[in-house]
């Protein structure tokens, strides 16, 4: 196997690029995305597409997103009030992104089953 371009002499590792990988890569992030790019705007819309995210995990990811300027929050002072999140110009970019994931895993990735309670995995030297 070769080894990546580094174009111009830049080593392998990327500091930014390390930085994308790991904010889109966290847990339930590009799922949470994808439900957003489905059409999901209430928070209760993208917990329910997404079957074993927790509201707390939900939480967490959108208030990160919200800070990295992926989602933006919208409050509508209503009654009961309503919030909704929304994709940035910078959250809309990344749609590339998520059609070249999602064409990878359907070729060379097994389906999971549903049935099966999604955990998370065991920390490396547990057991």
């Amino acid at each position: 196997m070769q080894p990546m371009d580094t174009r111009e002499g830049q080593s392998a590792f990327c500091p930014i690029f390390h930085q994308a990988v790991e904010l889109i890569g966290r847990r339930w992030t590009g799922a949470i995305i994808r439900a957003m790019y489905s059409g999901c705007t209430r928070f209760s819309d993208i917990g329910h597409a997404i079957p074993g995210l927790s509201d707390r995990l939900l939480s967490e990811r959108l208030k990160e997103l919200e800070s990295e300027g992926i989602v933006t929050r919208s409050v509508y002072p209503e009654t009961p009030v309503r919030i909704e999140y929304h994709l940035t110009e910078k959250g809309r970019d990344l749609d590339a992104v998520l059609i070249s994931i999602s064409d990878w895993s359907n070729r060379w990735l097994e389906p999971v089953d549903q049935n099966v309670e999604l955990r998370a995995p065991e920390p490396i030297g547990a057991g």
